[in-house]
């Protein structure tokens, strides 16, 4: 570990975690481990050692990670989050209603998809570095058990990775519902260990409802529909997560929110975006990066993070997940991408 690190420091890096993992903070959490299961600044820092390209490089390996490595994750956390500091804390809960949210582009020029997710992690169970073969088994077992109880327009099937037919597999690939092997940044991190047990998809029979089952968390909730309706989406996803809260305990902190992997899903853990053109900003890449700073929007590419984007079609979604409720975040994001229709519009007409 002594000499990925010298190597992270000597290397031109601009990862948050070269950033913050000064020499003294290096020196102090070295020797820790967290109390139950002895998870280790190693296991925090392994991918962003690996990874000098990293955008932060940072990832829990378990709950009690945020505490016993505070003095890394909570800068970095900071940052990442424009300015939740150590002494903040998440607001409860507060879903509100999807109605509130009109459709961003009822004429379908710009909008290709709305997707809205978050993650949660089950309590009791560590992240993926510490996470042994039965454990995936387990967790998986226990969320099938919790998706068969949902209902009308969130009943369907739940289809594990293992002895999944090749042909099946790359057709959900193909169509942006499942994840697949091979992200480096989450190798490294030990989220691809003993895989693919434990791994999954449920899917609704109309295809609007996902849970992914240890992908990076243990649960990943995901709703999503062609078209710019983003209440609709997000009334789906609310549902989703509140019928399954009713069966998994959910990992909770009263100060950092619902538990993660990766420090930039804390809080609500919402990610709500867009497949979207705009065609005339993305001729102007520096005034849309300054409205995507602006707005506090994210820009990725078509297939998300460390992808291109194809077709001129680009990802963009919120970049805040923590330091204000679920509702807020979602007209945080609503009204962004509405600024960018609106610039698009005045860019095409100049």
């Amino acid at each position: 570990m002594e000499e990925s690190y010298k190597k992270l420091v000597d290397s031109k890096s601009k990862s948050l975690l070269k950033k913050h993992l000064t020499k003294k903070i290096f020196d102090k959490l070295k020797t820790k481990t967290t109390p139950t299961f002895n998870s280790t600044l190693m296991h925090c820092i392994s991918s962003g050692l690996c990874n000098h390209d990293s955008g932060v490089g940072l990832y829990a390996p378990d709950a009690e990670a945020y505490k016993v490595f505070a003095d890394l994750f909570d800068p970095v956390i900071e940052e990442y989050h424009k300015g939740f500091k150590k002494t903040d804390k998440q607001p409860k809960p507060c879903f509100g209603q999807g109605k509130d949210f009109e459709n961003l582009d009822p004429d379908g020029n710009f909008i290709v998809s709305t997707r809205v997710r978050c993650g949660r992690a089950v309590k009791g169970f560590p992240f993926n570095p510490c996470l042994r073969e039965r454990d995936y088994l387990e967790l998986e077992s226990k969320l099938c058990k919790a998706l068969m109880t949902l209902t009308c327009e969130h009943k369907g099937i739940y289809m594990p990775l293992t002895g999944m037919d090749e042909a099946v597999q790359k057709q959900l690939i193909d169509d942006h519902f499942l994840f697949k092997q091979g992200d480096r940044f989450l190798a490294a991190a030990g989220a691809s260990r003993f895989w693919p047990t434990g791994r999954g998809i449920f899917l609704n029979e109309p295809k609007d409802f996902m849970v992914w089952c240890n992908e990076e968390d243990h649960i990943r909730i995901i709703a999503m529909e062609k078209g710019g309706d983003l209440g609709r989406v997000y009334n789906r996803m609310v549902a989703g997560v509140e019928a399954l809260g009713k069966e998994i305990e959910f990992s909770r902190d009263e100060r950092l929110g619902y538990l993660t992997f990766c420090p930039t899903n804390l809080g609500t853990s919402i990610r709500a975006s867009v497949h979207i053109k705009l065609p005339n900003l993305m001729d102007q890449p520096e005034e849309l990066q300054k409205l995507a700073k602006e707005y506090r929007l994210q820009i990725r590419g078509t297939s998300g993070e460390h992808s291109e984007a194809e077709d001129g079609v680009h990802d963009i979604s919120n970049q805040r997940r923590i330091g204000l409720t679920e509702y807020e975040i979602i007209k945080e994001m609503h009204d962004g991408i509405k600024g960018l229709i609106e610039a698009e519009c005045k860019a095409k007409a100049a």
